[in-house]
């Protein structure tokens, strides 16, 4: 699978930084103790700039005001056009441009995402910053921070609490810090929003994000709450069974990409489904019965343990095109998405039984 990480040609150096432990990738700076989130930022190697500059094109029938080169090595003389309307977002020790984006796209420079994130996790104690880099020319930068409680599900599995904070420079996705939980066995992602809560902030790069920075340190607030309902859904969760039968139909409903195949799963035609669809819920079952994980006295045929199967396939089973894509999908996109509607269909079994499931 590729990583995506940035590479910078200038230092020689991988974006990434982790404490103790490589990633799976093995890039990066590997550091002993945990970092400030300005010590982050330098050995994950963000301590870069970043601009946003005029564009501009070439007129090549009119007056001639500037010199370039054609593609046969000719000396040209064209005349360059500004662009209403867009600018280049360009990284200045590399001169790379990271994106075009419009005339109210403000830019948020990396030292000032990660000044914020620290305005989220500044009151409370035990905050530890694990990892920290950046994708493609730099276009996209990520932190995660752990919290110092956890879930406990049962007597044996832990679950860390993360908040993780994702910004971009190319003007097609939002600043975004999210609250998290992980299981420390497996080191599945599981994303749930319970009662009507988000588990995270969006904040769009116009002349207001930096005020709104200053505001999000409400998710700290929204995780400690979530962390304290989930820990009670998940025991209960650990305490019913559920049939073989009934996690694979579960799957089936979670997996569902659109209403048609959902209504092929409720009406028990299987025989309609197509073979990608199959093989995807197939994995998820192998996943389910196979992982060492999934064995635990807390897991094995539990509704805890269904959650889990659809959650351990996204994060340890399914592949993806790079890093980035793996990142979007668990966070943000389809597997999100599927994950939430495995933690509803659980939450529905745990109150209606099979009738949930039909």
């Amino acid at each position: 699978m590729a990583h995506n990480i940035n590479y910078n040609g200038s230092t020689g150096r991988h974006a990434f930084m982790s404490v103790k432990e490589k990633a799976w990738h093995g890039l990066g700076t590997i550091i002993a103790d945990y970092p400030t989130s300005s010590e982050a930022i330098q050995y994950a190697g963000l301590d870069y700039h970043v601009e946003k500059r005029n564009l501009f094109t070439y007129d090549n029938e009119n007056q001639y005001i500037s010199e370039d080169w054609d593609f046969n090595g000719e000396k040209l003389k064209r005349a360059k056009l500004s662009v209403p309307g867009f600018f280049a977002t360009v990284r200045t020790d590399t001169e790379e441009v990271l994106g075009i984006v419009g005339t109210d796209y403000e830019v948020v420079q990396n030292v000032d995402a990660f000044g914020f994130f620290d305005s989220i996790v500044g009151g409370k104690d035990g905050i530890l910053y694990e990892t920290a880099g950046a994708l493609g020319r730099g276009e996209r930068i990520f932190i995660t921070a752990k919290l110092p409680d956890h879930i406990r599900v049962g007597r044996n599995d832990l679950i860390e609490n993360y908040l993780f904070l994702t910004a971009s420079h190319d003007g097609y996705s939002s600043i975004t810090a999210a609250f998290t939980p992980i299981r420390i066995c497996c080191n599945n992602t599981l994303n749930a929003a319970l009662k009507g809560a988000v588990n995270s902030i969006k904040i769009r790069h116009t002349a207001s994000a930096h005020e709104k920075l200053k505001q999000a340190h409400k998710l700290l607030g929204i995780s400690d709450m979530l962390a304290g309902e989930l820990e009670d859904v998940f025991n209960h969760w650990a305490k019913i069974r559920i049939t073989d039968e009934n996690v694979k139909r579960l799957v089936q409903m979670a997996m569902s990409p659109n209403k048609e195949i959902l209504q092929q799963v409720r009406s028990g035609k299987d025989e309609q489904l197509s073979t990608t669809f199959n093989n995807i819920v197939s994995s998820v079952m192998d996943y389910h019965f196979t992982s060492d994980t999934q064995q635990e006295v807390t897991t094995k045929g539990t509704l805890y343990g269904a959650y889990n199967a659809v959650t351990g396939y996204f994060q340890n089973v399914r592949s993806y095109r790079n890093e980035e894509s793996k990142l979007n999908s668990i966070m943000f996109g389809t597997g999100f998405q599927r994950s939430q509607t495995a933690f509803n269909l659980c939450g529905e079994f745990a109150v209606h039984g099979d009738l949930a499931l039909n």
